[in-house]
């Protein structure tokens, strides 16, 4: 089997990687080879027995995507995007990248598919940032979506092309609504999701984190790991049963910020919480604000995804994956 993963640089297309790498089998299939291609050089997983290419590709540029696909792989993860903060303030970036690239993804398989009888399955990471105010309490896959910013926007338009190229018979899409995913490694990005992250990583290594926003703010969250699961359980199960219907609300769990901070209380102590500084941002307040908090996957739960049920255990296995020394 042939996989391609796009954004394969990203934290989650790392991460996706290196699990198929270690697991050498992806959909009960052997992994033979892995193209990993994004904007910036991947690296090759460890332990990778199959044949590694790595390709420097933005999608949005001509002819990218149908060398890619050229290659024609059996699974495709769609990673690829620039986050919600920068998507929303440079306007033209993100429909470039977030839309435009995908369209050229999309149209590439078409070509190929027309042509060859080529049909591969195509998982794409998509948000909960498609559903807009006001909000249903719990949110259903049945919710309109009508986002407000425009990574929002961009992600909704992707997921109904998504779902007519399936509707079609182009690709065997699925679109993963990722909760916000918490504790990325690394540095802090451009996401307006970013702080929620930022008060966990930060204090656990004893460095200052910023909080932007009041913490009665509620969300829906879910951990690295449970990311890649997602994606690996999207290119597996059988889509059949879901028709139009492609892109799904995955598993998550609903967290105060104060739910959060007292989490990292009770693992790292008062110290770490101390290291907590509030400064509040306006404009990633108004984005926040936009969002929901309360979802029930039904869809999701039926075929089998499944996420972490506490902040605790959040905190716990972004310790165990990143932190290989503990805390401090």
């Amino acid at each position: 089997m042939h996989v391609l993963i796009i954004g394969a640089a990203g934290m989650i297309g790392r991460k996706l990687a290196a699990r198929i790498a270690a697991d050498g089998t992806l959909s009960g299939q052997p992994v033979d080879k892995l193209t990993l291609a994004d904007i910036f050089p991947p690296s090759s997983p460890a332990g990778f027995s199959g044949e590694v290419t790595t390709e420097i590709a933005d999608l949005s540029e001509g002819g990218r995507a149908r060398n890619l696909i050229a290659q024609r792989p059996d699974v495709i993860f769609h990673l690829a995007a620039i986050v919600s903060g920068e998507a929303e303030v440079d306007f033209a970036k993100g429909y470039r990248i977030n839309l435009d690239g995908s369209r050229l993804l999309f149209e590439a398989i078409r070509v190929e598919s027309e042509a060859n009888g080529y049909f591969p399955r195509l998982v794409f990471c998509s948000s909960l940032a498609v559903f807009g105010p006001p909000f249903a309490s719990p949110i259903t896959d049945e919710f309109l979506t009508a986002p407000t910013t425009s990574y929002g926007t961009q992600k909704a338009i992707t997921e109904l092309l998504l779902a007519d190229y399936s509707r079609r018979g182009i690709f065997d899409g699925v679109g993963i609504r990722l909760p916000t995913i918490c504790v990325r490694p690394g540095k802090p990005n451009a996401a307006a999701s970013g702080f929620f992250s930022n008060i966990l990583r930060e204090p656990l290594v004893g460095r200052e984190a910023i909080l932007p926003v009041e913490d009665t703010v509620r969300h829906w969250f879910a951990s690295p790991r449970s990311a890649v699961g997602f994606l690996l359980h999207g290119a597996s199960i059988d889509l059949c049963g879901l028709g139009v219907r492609r892109n799904l609300i995955m598993p998550g769990l609903s967290a105060t910020v104060a739910d959060q901070i007292e989490a990292l209380r009770n693992i790292a102590g008062e110290d770490a919480v101390k290291l907590i500084r509030r400064v509040p941002d306006e404009r990633i307040k108004a984005i926040v604000d936009g969002w929901a908090f309360d979802y029930a996957p039904v869809l999701a739960l039926s075929l089998g995804f499944r996420a972490e049920s506490t902040m605790a255990e959040i905190i716990r296995i972004y310790v165990q994956d990143e932190l290989s020394g503990g805390i401090g």
